[in-house]
């Protein structure tokens, strides 16, 4: 890789990483191209990014977008995406999927270090989408209640005539 290339990748990365909910660092040793494909499908269906970088390249995008350092060691996988949510949750999702060659090693959520117990809970919560559906479901609930209701009444008195 050229310099110019790393110097492209680097601000592209930076770039990305100021506007990143959350950043999680991930060791994928021992994993298979199609596993690791399939880590990246579930990104790219969520809008999410998954790129393997170089460990220096990573250090100095996430300075450069002003986030806290990580000490980057051995082999890395980030997944970054605007929310803070799916981002761990795909990297829940693979590490529970894969476990012999995939775990979670650290991540940043706001450009500051967050713990694995915080990862974890984050992975736990629902998106903006589920939530949204939960919300319509308990406003929905009054309604069909009523409709439902009135059907069970319409029926009886159906039958009573």
């Amino acid at each position: 890789m050229t310099r110019t290339r790393k110097e492209e990748l680097v601000a592209e990365m930076t770039a990305e990483f100021k506007d990143a909910g959350a950043i999680i660092v991930c060791d994928y040793k021992g994993m298979t191209v199609e596993n690791l494909e399939t880590v990246r499908n579930l990104a790219k269906d969520e809008d999410t990014k998954v790129k393997v970088v170089k460990n220096k390249l990573a250090a100095i995008a996430l300075e450069n977008a002003g986030c806290e350092a990580i000490d980057f060691k051995d082999t890395n996988l980030v997944i970054w995406g605007d929310t803070q949510v799916l981002p761990c949750k795909i990297a829940d999702k693979a590490a529970t999927e894969f476990k012999d060659s995939f775990a979670i090693k650290t991540g940043l959520i706001q450009g500051e270090v967050a713990s694995m117990e915080t990862i974890n809970a984050m992975a736990k919560l629902p998106t903006r989408d589920e939530l949204i559906g939960m919300l319509l479901n308990v406003w929905n609930a009054p309604v069909q209640n009523f409709t439902i209701g009135m059907n069970a009444l319409a029926t009886k008195l159906e039958e009573e005539a």
